[in-house]
């Protein structure tokens, strides 16, 4: 069982493939958590992506790549995994199903722009612990105060309107072209997200146990 979850920030899918992995009794793979992890080792391939983060570049889509099928081939993953947020460009999907011939399911958590804008604007952080918080979802119990330690509570750079506006235009410049390969592949499924988290895990686990 080898799922792929795309959606746009802010659509739950890291949720989503948390709880598909309890269930199916998979790896949650995360690309950030890959890196993170790659990053730390002492091998050839990591020090180059070291030295490429470090330098303020962009990690190219052949080392990306590399890592990726390297975790993927991993023992522990031999039996399936949830694999979380990639591919993210169609050269990306294009040498995974080259480079991994394993069958894929891929889920895609669709939102609408206005709805990702609602969910990530509304999160707020503790300067001093780092606990989070939303306007609506998860709201303090004192406004821009955290429960936790009394700290004041802050909105990120990345989630202020505009600059989530910017990064949907680069996702959706992108993510048009891997749901295009997927579909022409015939394993891409579309599943709505502006639904509650247990009705979207629900239809998720109908798809793929069909």
């Amino acid at each position: 069982m080898n799922l792929i979850l795309l959606g746009a920030p802010g659509s739950g899918k890291g949720t989503q493939a948390f709880k598909l992995s309890e269930k199916y009794k998979i790896p949650h793979i995360s690309t950030g958590d890959i890196f993170r992890e790659a990053i730390k080792k002492e091998d050839a391939l990591s020090l180059r992506v070291k030295g490429i983060v470090e330098g303020g570049g962009l990690v190219p889509d052949e080392i990306v790549l590399e890592i990726v099928l390297r975790e993927l081939r991993q023992e522990s993953n031999v039996a399936g995994f949830v694999l979380d947020g990639f591919p993210r460009t169609l050269p990306q999907a294009e040498s995974l199903d080259k480079n991994y011939r394993e069958p894929l399911k891929v889920l895609y958590i669709k939102l609408e722009e206005k709805e990702v804008v609602r969910r990530l604007s509304g999160r707020r952080i503790c300067k001093q612990c780092g606990k989070g918080y939303h306007l609506l979802f998860n709201p303090s119990r004192e406004e821009r105060v955290c429960d936790s330690c009394g700290g004041e509570l802050y909105q990120r750079k990345d989630d202020e309107e505009a600059t989530i506006k910017n990064r949907l235009l680069v996702y959706e410049k992108h993510i048009g072209q891997v749901l295009s390969f997927y579909e022409k592949k015939e394993n891409l499924s579309i599943i709505e997200g502006n639904k509650a988290i247990e009705e979207i895990f629900f239809r998720l686990c109908k798809v793929i146990d069909e």
